[in-house]
């Protein structure tokens, strides 16, 4: 047997909190969640600086990608095996790509790719093509193995059937973490009836498509999506924690270009201060380290990094308000002014943020980068766009909804050390944007 088909002696199972079980049977399976890379993943949170809002939060990128591993092997084993237009031959491929989709993701990831001007895919295809343990798995495999699994992450390979599974708008990435976010948060709203969704997926050529009777199944899937986005990942709170660690790495990296000396030499960032990464120094970063890092720079002299890094380990966040730059730029203008009279930085103590999401989109001959739609399989076998058979979903396609907000330090805005004048008009001019 090779071992590409090789099976272990007795299935090996990972309980659950959202899929009871997950199965492992398969040999390059087991071996791949051994390896130090993806070991790596139990070290960085699925849902970034969410748990400062919602404190269950705290899974891991680990837990999400042997989610996205076990629908995905049900998918291959339990409903498409046997059909048409499905190629066994892909089998491995796939789930070794659902397992390996988040492998790149580093900590806290949005905020930290920013400041490094980082890409977490750039470093998935590092992690799978070079010199790793993940790597001589896949080897063992097939010499081209790894290339596929990266073809199939960037959306490259060519059957696009394998590649949707993993990533579309209905794909085992999304139904594992809108359920999984959805339990570790506490909320009821990123629940909707997977089972029923798997049931009628069926494989076409180049596409999955789902039955027309599941059609009531996959509108409460994306109404959940559309809910969890404006409810969770776009929480004003957790966005306020986010734009503090952004604030904290910017900083850091201000300083160390201005040649600053820290009183203990941030090890763990220097090759991405000088922007001479390699895979080894990206690897050896996780949360634990960062927070490690959030406590040190709470003593340095730098009196924004000492207390950005205060805010944000003991979760004293900025306060917010609804404004946008685009719409009145004058007010925020007038708000930077005086923020440097004050004596705050506007540039990390005034900070605009924006959020946008699209819930369902379909496709519109001549977009580029259009979201492939989700497809409904008639009883004559015709496929109809989803948006076409279902009120609900035509009611919220192609609808960007787009959120501004101003950030700040409220408590330094009460401090009676700033000069009261300045102080009133700030405040004047904040609290006329929040009525």
């Amino acid at each position: 047997m090779t071992y590409a088909n090789a099976k272990l002696q007795e299935e090996k199972v990972f309980k659950d909190p959202v899929h009871r079980y997950v199965h492992v049977r398969d040999q390059v399976i087991w071996d791949l969640v051994g390896t130090r890379e993806f070991q790596r993943l139990r070290r960085v949170r699925q849902l970034g600086t969410t748990f400062l809002v919602f404190h269950g939060a705290e899974h891991s990128r680990f837990s999400h990608s042997l989610g996205v591993y076990e629908i995905v092997r049900r998918i291959v084993d339990d409903i498409f095996v046997g059909r048409p237009d499905w190629d066994e031959g892909e089998r491995l491929l796939v789930l070794c790509a659902a397992l390996l989709h988040d492998l790149g993701h580093g900590p806290f990831s949005h905020a930290f790719e920013n400041v490094f001007e980082l890409d977490h895919e750039y470093y998935t295809r590092q992690i799978l093509l070079g010199d790793t343990e993940v790597n001589a798995v896949l080897r063992k495999v097939a010499d081209d193995f790894p290339e596929k699994v990266s073809q199939v992450i960037e959306k490259t390979y060519p059957n696009k059937q394998v590649i949707s599974l993993i990533s579309s708008q209905i794909d085992a990435d999304r139904m594992d973490y809108l359920q999984r976010d959805a339990y570790f948060t506490g909320v009821s709203y990123g629940h909707f009836d997977m089972e029923r969704i798997l049931r009628v997926m069926r494989p076409r050529k180049n596409q999955v498509v789902i039955k027309a009777t599941g059609m009531h199944a996959v509108e409460d899937y994306i109404m959940s999506r559309y809910q969890m986005y404006l409810q969770i990942y776009f929480h004003p709170v957790s966005r306020s924690a986010e734009v503090i660690l952004n604030n904290i790495l910017k900083r850091v990296k201000q300083l160390s270009q201005e040649g600053y000396t820290f009183k203990h030499e941030p090890t763990h960032f220097l090759a991405f201060f000088r922007n001479a990464i390699t895979l080894e120094d990206y690897l050896a970063l996780d949360e634990s380290i960062l927070f490690t890092y959030f406590q040190l720079w709470m003593q340095e002299g730098d009196a924004i990094l000492s207390d950005l890094s205060r805010r944000f380990v003991n979760r004293k966040l900025f306060q917010y308000i609804d404004l946008d730059p685009g719409v009145e730029l004058d007010k925020y203008q007038k708000l930077q002014e005086l923020f440097k009279q004050a004596d705050l930085n506007p540039d990390y103590y005034l900070v605009h943020d924006t959020t946008a999401d699209l819930p369902y989109d379909f496709y519109r001959p001549g977009e580029e980068e259009v979201r492939v739609p989700i497809f409904l399989e008639m009883k004559n076998g015709e496929l109809r766009e989803l948006s076409r058979e279902s009120i609900i979903v035509d009611s919220i396609s192609g609808r960007m909804k787009r959120d501004h907000k101003i950030y700040f330090p409220l408590d330094f805005l009460e401090d009676d050390s700033i000069h009261s004048t300045i102080k009133k008009q700030i405040l004047t001019l904040l609290r006329e944007d929040s009525k």
